[in-house]
């Protein structure tokens, strides 16, 4: 919690200055957040070299339309990087979902891929191996040093921004001009 609000549901957004390799100019999705047991979240703007049809394959899935299987996967985050995260709107009975919000549910089990496959899936969908963890109060501390700047979740920058637009998008949709901002922060 952030002053003592939730962040699950919003967009953690990488900072000019957030120097990180692993989440320099980042946007992530926060799946769960609650001030005694941390955060997670997937990162939804760092594509990978591979793409659906690779993990279809992997998972010996046959996908019927096969333009799905040329969709990018993306690096949700440096935790368990071989654990795959779909990303969808809310919808659908599936083996293992998490409902991020009444819009947005993130789905782990199989039978998601293979009704995507079938073309029988969540229309706004997206792959994501990995996650992004926080344990107790480390995002907090991290917000504090303006490492992240946070906001709801924009479902046009979620669902519809290309992946590698999608860090800039947000700064046009909060109208700043991220290369005017300083590197430099204070607290009042």
């Amino acid at each position: 919690m952030s002053d003592g609000v939730s962040l699950t549901n919003h967009l953690l957004v990488a900072m000019p200055t957030l120097a990180d390799p692993e989440f320099s100019r980042s946007v992530t999705l926060v799946c769960e957040h609650s001030l005694d047991k941390g955060a997670l979240g997937i990162v939804i703007n760092k594509p990978l070299s591979m793409t659906l049809g690779e993990i279809f394959e992997q998972m010996d899935i046959t996908a019927t339309p096969p333009q799905l299987g040329d969709r990018q996967v993306l690096r949700g985050g440096p935790v368990h990087r071989d654990r795959g995260f779909v990303v969808h709107r809310s919808g659908g009975e599936w083996g293992s979902s998490h409902r991020v919000s009444e819009h947005i549910q993130i789905t782990t089990s199989r039978d998601v891929l293979e009704a995507m496959a079938r073309g029988e899936g969540p229309e706004d969908a997206f792959i994501a191996l990995g996650y992004a963890g926080w344990e107790a109060g480390q995002l907090e501390r991290e917000m504090r040093d303006n490492a992240w700047l946070s906001l709801p979740v924009n479902d046009e920058i979620l669902f519809h921004t290309p992946f590698e637009n999608r860090w800039q998008a947000v700064w046009q949709h909060l109208g700043v001009d991220v290369g005017r901002m300083s590197h430099v922060a204070g607290h009042a």
